[in-house]
């Protein structure tokens, strides 16, 4: 088998690892707001661990792609990222439990930018556009774990085993994918953060993925808690399957249907699809617009991170491990204020109030996309 493939198969398995852990821990959020007895702002507190791990990270993470090659770090992160996910299942203590979640989010960070790092990497030795397969792996595998985690909840498996099986299966694939990862990406430029008048290639690309992690981190985070405690329903990882499996299906087609309308087009018609969906979920909070809504969130968000990250391998200022670390810092302050600050919109008014700041999001992509797209006409030649 030729190299380039035996490369992209090893990194689309650390992608797809790397989704059905996320949707794990996600999935099993109402789980964890029922076993500590949270109310919404509580669970907000709770969340907002995770993002404020990440940008403790950020240095550290900034330093290690700039010295190694991406393939080390990858492979340590996910060492810690596994048992850190098998720590929130055998939590008894709310101390114990924000730990596990720190180190899960720190490793998360890491895991991101090598990942991300990588696949730009492989996509300049590639003729046509891979990235959009890979993060539909990492889709993919969140839409397997949240369908596990469906089955581990209707035949009340606890989810202290659930967790193990997940960490031992997903540490398992890691090692033995390890071998085969690119082993040459180290940048020899652009490895210097400058400091200085904001950039605006990187801010506004910044500010995209922002946006996307407010609709995507928020649908990972709140969607089982809105179907089991708005639309009343039992298996409460309902909607977040359905969320996952439009999100994953549309990232396959992605790359075909980008090359065919470009990505100008495919902002705006992301961003209505993300509007059109939650503006539904809101309105009719019954199960079947509900699950119609959550499916155009899926097919909405799925694009927009992919592409973004594309153009961001354009830079000419950084490195591509660099412009990675610097663009997944926005979207980890969206993860920051996104899915907290639902929690505290809920816990003054409602759920489906809070919602509204996905439908706020998604509708600022459009303008801000085409902005980019306006302005930066230079860079995309």
């Amino acid at each position: 088998m030729e190299l380039k493939i035996k490369q992209r198969i090893s990194l689309s398995a650390y992608f797809f690892l790397s989704g059905i852990c996320f949707a794990t821990w996600a999935s099993r959020i109402p789980t964890i707001k029922i076993f500590y007895n949270l109310n919404e702002a509580e669970l907000g507190n709770l969340l907002f661990i995770m993002p404020i791990s990440s940008l403790i990270g950020l240095p550290f993470s900034g330093w290690l792609v700039s010295k190694f090659n991406s393939r080390n770090p990858l492979i340590v992160s996910f060492i810690f990222y596994s048992l850190a996910l098998l720590f929130i299942g055998y939590s008894n203590n709310i101390l114990f439990l924000s730990a596990s979640l720190f180190l899960f989010s720190f490793s998360m960070r890491i895991i991101n930018i090598a990942i991300n790092t990588q696949s730009i990497a492989l996509q300049n030795i590639f003729p046509k556009k891979i990235i959009g397969s890979f993060h539909g792996l990492w889709s993919l595998g969140g839409l397997i774990g949240v369908g596990f985690s469906t089955l581990m909840v209707k035949f009340d498996v606890t989810m202290k085993h659930h967790l193990l099986i997940i960490a031992i299966f997903s540490l398992t694939i890691a090692l033995i994918s390890y071998q085969f990862l690119m082993k040459s990406d180290k940048p020899t430029t652009g490895n210097k953060l400058i400091i200085g008048k904001p950039d605006t290639f990187i801010l506004l690309l910044g500010i995209l993925v922002f946006l996307a992690a407010v609709c995507e981190g928020g649908m990972f985070d709140w969607s089982g808690v809105y179907f089991k405690e708005v639309i009343k329903e039992d298996v409460f990882t309902l909607g977040y399957f359905i969320f996952m499996f439009f999100m994953a299906f549309s990232r396959f087609v992605s790359d075909k249907i980008i090359d065919v309308i470009g990505m100008k087009k495919a902002y705006v018609i992301s961003a209505t699809f993300i509007s059109s969906g939650i503006s539904m979920v809101i309105i009719f909070p019954y199960f079947w617009p509900a699950i119609i809504g959550f499916s155009l969130v899926g097919i909405g968000v799925a694009a927009i991170i992919p592409m973004t990250y594309a153009l961001a391998g354009k830079s000419k200022k950084y490195s591509a491990g660099l412009i990675v670390s610097i663009i997944t810092t926005y979207g980890i302050v969206g993860m920051l204020l996104g899915p907290p600050l639902v929690g505290y919109l809920a816990h003054l008014f409602n759920l489906k109030t809070a919602f509204v700041l996905f439908l706020i999001s998604g509708l600022l992509i459009i303008p801000i996309s085409q902005l980019f797209f306006n302005t930066q006409k230079d860079a995309m030649k």
